[in-house]
């Protein structure tokens, strides 16, 4: 039986607010397969402010999605990438921005219509 999303108390609706925010689906579709210091990452994800892009991982972090790690070195760096969980939800942001990519004139001329009409 699938869940009643529709439901406030639907854990799915829980999971997909962490996922669903624009920088968490970039900063989870930068990582997959790769390890990154936060100024790579930064450059990688382009319009992301530093504020923005630590609250994300932060989050993330904090949800087990992404694994943050302190080099003892000096000056100290900090290294991210994703989790087994985050990993898992890798091939899925992947699907979605092909997607994305499939339908974008679609959604572009859908809009100008809209904007036109």
């Amino acid at each position: 039986m699938e869940p009643d999303v529709f439901d406030p108390r639907c854990g799915s609706r829980e999971v997909l607010g962490l996922i669903a925010d624009r920088w968490s689906a970039l900063v989870l579709y930068a990582l997959r397969g790769r390890t990154l210091r936060h100024a790579e990452l930064r450059r990688a994800l382009g319009g992301i402010s530093q504020k923005m892009l630590t609250q994300t991982l932060r989050g993330l972090e904090a949800d087990g999605i992404v694994r943050r790690e302190s080099l003892p070195v000096l000056p100290p760096h900090v290294e991210y990438s994703l989790t087994p969980l985050g990993d898992s939800l890798a091939p899925l942001l992947a699907e979605l921005c092909r997607w994305a990519e499939t339908h974008l004139d679609e959604i572009r001329a859908a809009r100008a219509g809209d904007a036109a009409g």
